[in-house]
C-alpha cells in the first residue's frame, strides 16, 4: 500500500482533475450504450464504477480508463431480447429475464478474460502490425464522432398502423441547432485555447464548466444529461450504492441449457473486450513512452466483468475514447482511473441533480477534441510512402470497424498483414547452385523455408539431371514448420528414388531430430559437420551432447 501511495502522489493534481473530466465526460456515452443494449442506464453505471475502479487498482497499464463500453454492449442487445423471450416460456414466467442473463454472461465473460491472462494470451497483442493499429484508431475515432453526430436528434413517438408505439429519431434544426453547434463550438475553442493561455487549468473540465454555467445562468433551453437520460426512457441519474444481486441466484436456472445459451456471447464480449482493452493499452504505451502488461490487464478486466456482474452491473472493457481525454488532460497513473469511477459513483449517490444540468453540447465539444486528437492524420501523409500492402490493411481495418465493429476489424487486418507477409516471404527463398572438384553438385539454400515457400523450394532441383552427388547446405536457410521437413523428407526420397547419394548439412538440430523421428534413412544422410565458420543456426550442446546418430528415435 505504501508503495501504491509512493507511486500515486506525483502526479495527484493532473490525475484528479483528469479523472473527475474522464467521468462527465463517460456519462452520456454510457448512457447511449444502455439504450443500445436496452437495459437501464443505472446497470450500466453501474458497471462502469465498478469495472473502472478494479482495473485502475489491478490493470496492466495506469491511465486506460475502462467501462461500460459499446463494443461490448452491441453483444448484448439480442441476447436479452431472446433472454426475455425464454423467460415468458418457463412453468412459472419471470419478467425481465433477459436481464438476468446478461448478468450470468457477464459474470462468464470475466471467468474467460481472467483465463486468457493466467494463460499469457495478452502477449499476442504484439504479433498486432502498425498498419492495423493505425486503421484502428482511424475506425474508433469515426465511430466515436458519428455516435456524437447522432445526439444532434430527438426522439420523438411514432404510432404505427398496428397500434405499436414506435420511437423515432429526428434531426435537429433551425435555432436549436444552431445553439446547439455555438455551445459545442465555444467548449472546442476553449478546450483548444487555454492550454495556451495557461496549463495549471484543465482544459476539458473548465470548458465544460464554462458551458453549463452559461447554460444554467442564461435560461437557454438545450439538450442536458438528465433530459437525455428521460428522453431515453430512463428515470435519471439517482441510484443507489451497488450491492449483489441476490435475484440472479433465484431466477436464474443453473443448467446446460443456460451455459449454451450464454456462452457464445460471453466468448465472443471477452473477445472483443480483451481486443478493445488491449488495443487501447498500445495507444496509450505509445501516448506515454511507457509499457504496460497485457496480461495482468486481461486478468483485472475479467474480475471487474466479475464483480459487476455480480452486482447488477454490465460488462464492459478498456474504452479509447474517455482514455484519450485521459491522457490529454494529464492523467497518467492509476490515480486518474480511481477518481473517475469514485466521481462517477458520487454523481449517481450525491450529485445526480447538478450533473444532469450539464448540457449534451459540452460533452460533444470534449469528445469532438478527443476525435481530432485520435484520429491518425499522419495516415493520409504516408499511405503513398509505405508499402501497398499496409496502405490496404490501414484502409481496410479503418472501414470494418466503422461497418462492422472493431473485433472483425483486428482480426482481418491481422489475416491479412500475416497472408501478405507470408506472401513476401515465400518469395525470398532461393538456391545457389556450384559444383565441387570431385563433381558433387551443391545447392545453398537461402532463405526462410516454411509453408509458404514449399512450391518455391522444390522448383529449385532438378533430380533427374543432377549428377550422382548432391548437397543441399541449409546454412542461410531457416527450417521453421512441419511443412518445411515433409519438403526435404520427400526430396529426398525423390533423389534416393533415382538411385543418388544426396547429402543434407547445417540443419539446425530441432530440424535434425524430428527428420530422424520421420525415417531412419536421414541417420546417414546428414552431415553432422558444425565447425563450418558459415554456420549461423544455433545448436543446444546441452540437450545433444553426442551426435545425433548415437540417439535411438
Amino acid at each position: 500500500m505504501t508503495e501504491f501511495i509512493r507511486k500515486i502522489i506525483p502526479n495527484a493534481k493532473d490525475d484528479v482533475l483528469a479523472g473527475i473530466t474522464v467521468s462527465l465526460a463517460m456519462i452520456p456515452e454510457v448512457v447511449a450504450f444502455a439504450f443500445v443494449a436496452q437495459i437501464d442506464p443505472l446497470v450500466a453505471l453501474s458497471g462502469a464504477f465498478i469495472i473502472g475502479l478494479i482495473t485502475a487498482v489491478f490493470g496492466g497499464r495506469p491511465g486506460l480508463i475502462s467501462g461500460a463500453a459499446g463494443a461490448v454492449a452491441v453483444i448484448f442487445v439480442s441476447m436479452i431480447s431472446e433472454g426475455h423471450t425464454k423467460g415468458m416460456l418457463f412453468n412459472t414466467p419471470i419478467d425481465n429475464m433477459g436481464y438476468f442473463y446478461l448478468l450470468a454472461c457477464v459474470i462468464l465473460m470475466g471467468v474467460i478474460q481472467i483465463l486468457a491472462g493466467v494463460f499469457k494470451l495478452g502477449r499476442f497483442v504484439r504479433l498486432i502490425p502498425h498498419s492495423v493499429m493505425m486503421g484502428f484508431v482511424n475506425g474508433l475515432a469515426i465511430v466515436i464522432f458519428w455516435a456524437q453526430v447522432k445526439m444532434f436528434t430527438h426522439k420523438s413517438l411514432k404510432v404505427s398502423e398496428n397500434g405499436v408505439d414506435q420511437y423515432v429519431s429526428t434531426y435537429m434544426f433551425g435555432k436549436e441547432l444552431y445553439i446547439m453547434l455555438g455551445l459545442v463550438g465555444l467548449t472546442m475553442a476553449i478546450i483548444w485555447l487555454l492550454p495556451k493561455i495557461t496549463k495549471k487549468l484543465p482544459a476539458s473540465l473548465t470548458a465544460i464548466l464554462v458551458t453549463t454555467f452559461i447554460v444554467v445562468f442564461s435560461g437557454i433551453e438545450v439538450t442536458t444529461v438528465g433530459s437525455y437520460i428521460i428522453e431515453g426512457g430512463g428515470t435519471g441519474l439517482k441510484g443507489e450504492f451497488p450491492t449483489p444481486n441476490l435475484e440472479l441466484w433465484h431466477n436464474l436456472p443453473f443448467n446446460l441449457d443456460t451455459l449454451t445459451f450464454i456462452l457464445p456471447f460471453a466468448f465472443l464480449a471477452a473477445s472483443v473486450g480483451l481486443i478493445e482493452s488491449l488495443m487501447t493499452m498500445n495507444l496509450v504505451d505509445e501516448l506515454t513512452e511507457t509499457r504496460g502488461n497485457g496480461n495482468r490487464e486481461c486478468v483485472a478486466q475479467g474480475a471487474g466483468n466479475i464483480v459487476s456482474g455480480l452486482f447488477g452491473g454490465t460488462g464492459g472493457c478498456g474504452m479509447i475514447g474517455q482514455t484519450v481525454i485521459n491522457i490529454n488532460a494529464g492523467g497518467r497513473g492509476r490515480l486518474s482511473g480511481i477518481i473517475m469511477a469514485l466521481t462517477l459513483l458520487t454523481f449517481i449517490l450525491f450529485t445526480d441533480k447538478l450533473i444532469e444540468q450539464v448540457p449534451i453540447a459540452a460533452l460533444i465539444g470534449v469528445m469532438f477534441m478527443m476525435v481530432i486528437e485520435t484520429f491518425a492524420w499522419s495516415s493520409f501523409r504516408i499511405l503513398k510512402k509505405i508499402p501497398r500492402s499496409d496502405a490496404f490493411v490501414l484502409i481496410i481495418v479503418s472501414s470494418v470497424t466503422v461497418v462492422f465493429d472493431l473485433a472483425i476489424a483486428v482480426f482481418v487486418g491481422v489475416i491479412v498483414s500475416a497472408l501478405v507477409f507470408a506472401w513476401e516471404s515465400a518469395k525470398k527463398i532461393r538456391a545457389r547452385k556450384r559444383f565441387k572438384e570431385d563433381g558433387t553438385k551443391v545447392y545453398e539454400i537461402w532463405g526462410p523455408l516454411f509453408f509458404g515457400s514449399i512450391a518455391a523450394f522444390n522448383e529449385k532441383f532438378d533430380v533427374k539431371n543432377d549428377p550422382e552427388k548432391v548437397e543441399i547446405d541449409f546454412v542461410e536457410a531457416r527450417v521453421s514448420d512441419h511443412s518445411a521437413i515433409e519438403a526435404i523428407y520427400a526430396l529426398v526420397e525423390k533423389y534416393q528414388a533415382e538411385g543418388k547419394k544426396i547429402t543434407l548439412k547445417h540443419l539446425s538440430e530441432d530440424c535434425k531430430v524430428l527428420l530422424h523421428k520421420a525415417s531412419p534413412i536421414f541417420l546417414d544422410i546428414i552431415e553432422e559437420d558444425i565447425d563450418d565458420p558459415r554456420y549461423h543456426l544455433a545448436a543446444n550442446p546441452e540437450k545433444f551432447p553426442k551426435p545425433l546418430k548415437e540417439y535411438k528415435f
